[in-house]
């Protein structure tokens, strides 16, 4: 009879085994294929506004000159109202444009990395100063 303990096996890095890299590539692609999907969503959204802005326009420009030879006042005052309602819908429309542009996701990388190396900046500036004064 043999009382003495086995010998345990050498203990494995996590962080280089196979099930733990592909657990990490896995993770990596579903977070690459949620990012393009929501790219491509907000490309069709934003397709589908410059659509409508265009359709706004164009219907902005008929009424504009069926304004310019009307003088029955009622008529011209319903156009006057769509034609308020339109600007009002451009200019949503614009904004909407204009935040497809600028995001907290993608202004966020360059926003830290900023916050990172300022912070690393000002650190060596004291650092010196400390040193040298």
């Amino acid at each position: 009879m043999n009382l003495s303990p086995e010998p345990s096996p050498p203990p494995k890095d996590s962080s280089h085994s196979p099930n733990t890299e592909e657990s990490d590539f896995e993770q990596a692609l579903l977070e690459v294929e949620q990012a393009l999907s929501a790219l491509k969503q907000r490309y069709l959204q934003i397709q589908s506004a410059r659509q409508r802005q265009k359709e706004l326009q164009y219907r902005r420009a008929e009424i504009r000159k069926q304004l310019q030879g009307k003088d029955n006042k009622q008529l011209w005052q319903e156009l006057r109202q769509e034609l308020q309602q339109i600007q009002a819908e451009l200019e949503t429309i614009e904004l909407n444009l204009e935040s497809s542009l600028f995001t907290w996701s993608s202004l966020k990388e360059p926003f830290w990395q900023a916050i990172r190396f300022g912070g690393l900046g000002i650190a060596i500036g004291w650092l010196l100063k400390s040193c040298t004064g």
